[in-house]
């Protein structure tokens, strides 16, 4: 999760959506908000305390934890935005990802097919250790009764023009350009070559939420 207390938003950042882009692109207005050194500041007693603090979010916190932390006026006048990627395209991203950031947990799999099996039918402890793509992405950006609490939800097949969105919304009249960060450079453009009728089935079931509310189809 970013935020910024002078741009006034809070962006939640959904694995394997483009997010490391964004936030790489929003850096430089973050180092001009007078807020950032009480940040850094509090930053540094949550890594000292093992996060035990509670005052910094987590990278990929959901919505829901800065609803229950932050004061209900601040939050309310914040300006929430994520990105969310089709479930399909996403966990093929998921697979090359810890192929070349952790292929050591990759040790006993296979295929893709068996990457899947092991991330979302078998019920480990340590999955999270794989990369953080295993709950549908709307899980993120929802309170306890399952209310959406973002003001705009952007797609990564259209990343770069609604980021431009966000930046208009946000009245940010500057131009800034994503940078394409952490771009596999093994995988097939067309992530429906992975599937099998199985493995569809598959994310078709565990992410069903995600269809459901963003529309997507295979």
């Amino acid at each position: 999760m970013l935020i910024s207390y002078k741009y006034n938003f809070i962006f939640v950042h959904i694995a394997k959506t483009g997010g490391t882009s964004i936030r790489s692109a929003l850096t430089p207005l973050l180092l001009k908000d007078p807020f950032r050194i009480i940040q850094y500041f509090f930053n540094r007693i949550s890594a000292i305390t093992n996060h035990k603090a509670g005052v910094k979010f987590p990278r990929h916190a959901k919505i829901i934890a800065a609803y229950e932390i932050l004061p209900r006026d601040v939050f309310n006048k914040m300006f929430k935005f994520a990105f969310v990627r089709n479930p399909w395209d996403l966990q093929v991203s998921s697979y090359h990802h810890v192929k070349r950031e952790r292929p050591h947990l990759l040790k006993n799999i296979n295929s893709f097919e068996d990457f899947l099996k092991f991330k979302l039918e078998e019920d480990r402890p340590y999955h999270y250790i794989l990369d953080a793509s295993k709950e549908p992405q709307w899980f993120s950006l929802i309170d306890l009764s399952g209310n959406c609490l973002m003001d705009f939800v952007g797609r990564f097949e259209n990343l770069e023009q609604d980021f431009q969105k966000v930046l208009s919304m946000l009245g940010i009249n500057k131009k800034i350009t994503l940078p394409h960060k952490r771009k596999s450079q093994t995988r097939e453009k067309d992530y429906r070559r992975y599937y099998n009728e199985r493995s569809y089935e598959l994310i078709e079931k565990h992410f069903k939420e995600d269809i459901e509310h963003f529309g997507y189809t295979f």
